[in-house]
């Protein structure tokens, strides 16, 4: 007979992180956000493309204008996350995307809806989502302890490929069932559930200038914690070899992604039922990637680990303008798969490995220069997508992007990452650190 206390445990051993209330509330919440994201990143490229009839090029901008906010507002955004607490920032940029999603089901039902003004939606709930993002990974290392990083990133990004699995196909179906416009209320109700589970998080968040204000020290001009936050991280040779590699990986994959709408449901003909049915599938990838990722790094190394998820993308990406027109099913999700296992492997790796290297003082500041550094390409890329897309046509522009995106890990390669053996132990200064050296 199995012995029960051992059970219980494993099963003890399973939940981890998720014992913890304030920690689940996060990640409930978390969780319920991403799967209300992939009803979005379905239908807004949908009512573009289909409804809306977008040109190639104006389907790209509205991807560029999504993210072009991560290259106008991220630096200061990150000055603004370490004066002031993190978990009202989380709450409002919850908020503000509940009432700029709300607006395209009312506005398609008046029979007003345009391609501007889901310009305008993505515009916002991008500047939203900056601080969201950036707010949201300096919140993690104040809510768990140092050695619980890994897995508290790894539960976070299950959760994400979890939705990634479910929500496509999920979305497809509301999308068949309700339309396009109509299904992004699902979206918006989930970050309205996200801001509900934060707010219920109990744990008393210390003032990020407690100690100035206790003190009646002035506060530093803002362009000098900017300029912090940038000297942390481009006078770091590890954290500069995951910028650029990360930065060029998101040009190449956004050059296609830009205009995959117009190549899925227009030079494919696919429906938006099979395409949330590609990408959830494909998703499994992602899923697989967030159980492994730990194991991985543990048993070959943190750098290793780094620069061959990284080396992986590129092929993957391959994979696209390969898929014969007649039968392309099965080379998407091969190539969703792959993408998804490789990204998440290296994002929950790099994304701990900079937490754990980085002071609380200025977790903001360092957060939002990768951001800035990492996301400032996507809207470069969308742009450059269009305009290749325009060019040369659609299939041709996917594949200088996908060979585009065999290069970044380059960068990672021929750098001190590789040397990285496991997660170094945290910093208590805000001196840049060098990482361990095996």
């Amino acid at each position: 007979m199995s012995d029960p206390r051992s059970s219980t445990r494993s099963i003890r051993r399973a939940l981890g992180l998720l014992r913890e209330t304030d920690y689940r509330r996060l990640w409930v919440g978390e969780t319920v956000s991403q799967f209300g994201s992939q009803v979005s990143l379905l239908a807004i490229p949908y009512i573009a493309t289909v409804l809306l009839l977008a040109t190639p090029f104006e389907v790209a901008l509205l991807g560029a204008l999504q993210f072009l906010p991560f290259l106008l507002f991220t630096l200061p955004a990150g000055a603004w996350v370490d004066r002031l607490r993190r978990r009202p920032i989380l709450i409002s940029g919850d908020l503000v995307r509940v009432v700029a999603l709300g607006t395209i089901p009312l506005t398609w039902a008046f029979g007003v809806l345009t391609i501007w003004q889901l310009y305008l939606v993505s515009f916002v709930a991008g500047i939203a989502t900056v601080f969201f993002d950036v707010a949201y990974q300096s919140y993690l290392p104040a809510l768990v302890e140092h050695d619980q990083l890994v897995e508290g990133n790894s539960k976070l990004q299950a959760s994400e490929a979890s939705a990634a699995v479910v929500g496509p196909g999920f979305g497809g179906a509301l999308i068949g069932l309700v339309g396009a416009p109509f299904a992004i209320i699902a979206d918006a109700l989930s970050y309205l559930t996200s801001a509900f589970f934060v707010s219920r998080i109990a744990r008393t968040e210390p003032h990020p200038e407690a100690a100035r204000l206790a003190a009646g020290l002035a506060r530093e001009p803002l362009r000098r914690q900017v300029a912090e936050g940038l000297q942390f991280v481009l006078g770091n040779p590890y954290l500069r070899a995951i910028a650029g590699a990360t930065s060029s990986s998101n040009l190449g994959s956004t050059m296609i992604f830009a205009i995959m709408p117009v190549y899925l449901y227009r030079e494919l003909g696919l429906t938006a039922a099979t395409v949330g049915l590609i990408f959830g599938i494909g998703a499994l990838g992602s899923l697989g990637g967030a159980l492994v990722a730990n194991q991985v790094a543990a048993r070959v190394g943190l750098g290793r680990t780094i620069i061959g998820s990284m080396a992986l993308g590129g092929p993957a990406m391959l994979l696209l303008p390969l898929a014969p027109h007649d039968a392309p099913i099965a080379w998407l999700v091969a190539s969703v798969a792959l993408m998804g296992f490789a990204s998440v492997v290296y994002n929950i790796n790099q994304v701990s490995y900079r937490q754990a290297i980085c002071p609380t003082a200025i977790q903001g500041r360092m957060n939002a220069t990768m951001r800035f550094l990492v996301w400032g390409t996507i809207p470069v890329g969308s742009i450059i997508g269009g305009l290749v897309a325009t060019a040369v046509g659609v299939h041709d522009a996917i594949w200088i992007g996908a060979f585009g995106s065999c290069l970044p890990f380059l960068s990672v390669l021929l750098s001190p990452v590789r040397s990285l053996r496991r997660m170094p132990e945290a910093l208590t200064t805000a001196e840049p650190a060098a990482g361990n050296k095996g």
